[in-house]
């Protein structure tokens, strides 16, 4: 196999995995990363961010709340790799879809499937008739592979589900999954989510691994620590170990053919791997396309041409603090509305933060920045009354992540990974069978470290 010099622009998970990937398989890895800090669009905030409570304590807090679930196996190996232990970071909790009024579905720590089997039974809030309709519905996507019209919506495929299980269940899976309201998301994708996450068996550590622990695919996994320490930071680290060299605050434009290699900074590779979201992306091809030889310009015209067609999704996070607050669970669903529109809230204090704190998380958000923040603490301060004895939480600090996600809407034609010879592209936004995830930005990165060796053929016409 050929050592390639290999550059990975962006130090998110996508590019990280790609880099992990790249310099495991021998080849010799340079990181390029613009901003100071490691993790992309998962990521801790930055020590001149962190945020002030009450009490004058500082808080450090992450760019929003990134909840992982068993079916992640990508995702826990990587870490793994680079010597974490998942089991100390990650607090299992079964799935626990119930809302602040009790109502939903909520799964025993149990073996798959019999853990869904009992969640479904003893549903709160749903009548025999509406768990009916949700076993003749799973019923009938497993008999089909659980695949579906590609121009099938998240609402279409549901049509014949009961109101109650749309409400508790559906929407708000879809909502936290795919980051895209039900009339707007791919059935599909949706589809995907939820055979890998219910009814995929995850397969077990290495016999030898220092880190025997393991969860179910449908189980949530809360970091415990920040975004940063649960995989960027020993992701570096484990790379340098291994003489991979990591830039940050270097920012590249789009790198040019020339004398039979990639130049980025003044020097050559032999492949690139970008790693940015899919937005810079765009920017930074788009100026090149044009004075670029002929062919490698047909190539970035197709490429691009698929990429300009994503469209985007919000996602705040609302951090409010209230002394004495601590929730019966680290993580509650919250009835949602236009007028209340957070549909999750996680105790940090369960986790890495003060006690007190909470996280309000409002997925595809509407509205101005101020409107939302009050809107929040309204519904919260009303939601999690039961809990807060008569006090009322703080806004701390709300995080807005304008352009996120992408929206994972039905027959979403996604770049693909080869952008043109020695060019390719990683991030979640092109593992076609997943949303927005960190799973699919681990797979992306890792496929991308894997097309290295592809053989290619490129013909230069200026």
């Amino acid at each position: 196999m050929k050592r390639w010099r290999v550059a990975v622009v962006g130090a998110g998970w996508s590019g990280l995995a790609a880099a992990v990937s790249a310099t495991d398989a021998g080849h010799q890895v340079t990181v390029f990363e613009a901003s100071r800090s490691l993790g992309g669009r998962a990521r801790s905030l930055p020590p001149s961010s962190a945020a002030w409570l009450p009490d004058g304590s500082a808080a450090v807090l992450d760019n929003g709340q990134h909840i992982l679930i068993g079916a992640y196996r990508e995702t826990l190996a990587l870490m793994r790799q680079v010597g974490l232990l998942p089991g100390e970071l990650l607090l299992r909790v079964p799935l626990n879809l119930r809302f602040d009024d009790g109502c939903g579905l909520r799964l025993p720590d149990w073996p798959q499937p019999w853990n869904f089997v009992a969640g479904l039974a003893l549903a709160s809030g749903w009548r025999l008739s509406d768990k009916w309709s949700l076993v003749q519905a799973l019923r009938a996507w497993r008999k089909r592979g659980f695949q579906c019209d590609v121009r099938t919506t998240v609402a279409d495929l549901c049509k014949d589900l009961h109101t109650a299980v749309v409400e508790d269940l559906i929407a708000p899976l879809c909502i936290s999954a795919l980051n895209t309201p039900p009339a707007l998301a791919s059935a599909q994708v949706f589809l995907t989510v939820l055979h890998d996450s219910l009814f995929t068996p995850v397969s077990p550590p290495a016999p030898d691994a220092q880190d025997p622990w393991t969860a179910a695919g449908s189980d949530l996994l809360l970091p415990r620590v920040d975004l940063g320490r649960l995989f960027p930071e020993a992701a570096a680290a484990w790379l340098q170990a291994r003489g991979a060299q990591i830039r940050l605050g270097q920012r590249c434009e789009a790198p040019q053919w020339g004398g039979g290699q990639w130049q980025l900074h003044g020097q050559g590779y032999d492949k690139v791997i970008w790693a940015t979201a899919p937005q810079h992306a765009v920017q930074v091809f788009g100026a090149y396309q044009a004075q670029a030889p002929r062919n490698l310009g047909l190539h970035l015209q197709r490429w691009l041409r698929q990429a300009r067609g994503l469209k985007y999704q919000s996602i705040a996070t609302v951090y409010a603090h209230a002394p004495g607050l601590a929730l019966p669970q680290a993580l509650m669903g919250l009835r949602s509305s236009p007028l209340a529109p957070a549909q999750v809230v996680i105790d940090r204090g369960q986790l890495d933060g003060p006690a007190g704190l909470v996280a309000l998380v409002v997925s595809a958000p509407q509205g101005s920045y101020d409107d939302l923040e009050g809107m929040v603490i309204a519904q919260a301060n009303q939601a999690l009354a039961p809990w807060l004895g008569g006090a009322r939480l703080t806004p701390v600090q709300t995080v807005m992540e304008k352009q996120a996600t992408f929206s994972c809407a039905p027959r979403l034609l996604r770049p693909q990974q080869r952008v043109a010879p020695g060019l390719l592209a990683c991030g979640d936004y092109l593992y076609t069978p997943y949303p927005a995830t960190l799973e699919g930005a681990v797979r992306s990165g890792i496929m991308a470290a894997l097309a290295l060796d592809e053989t290619e053929g490129f013909v230069w016409k200026e």
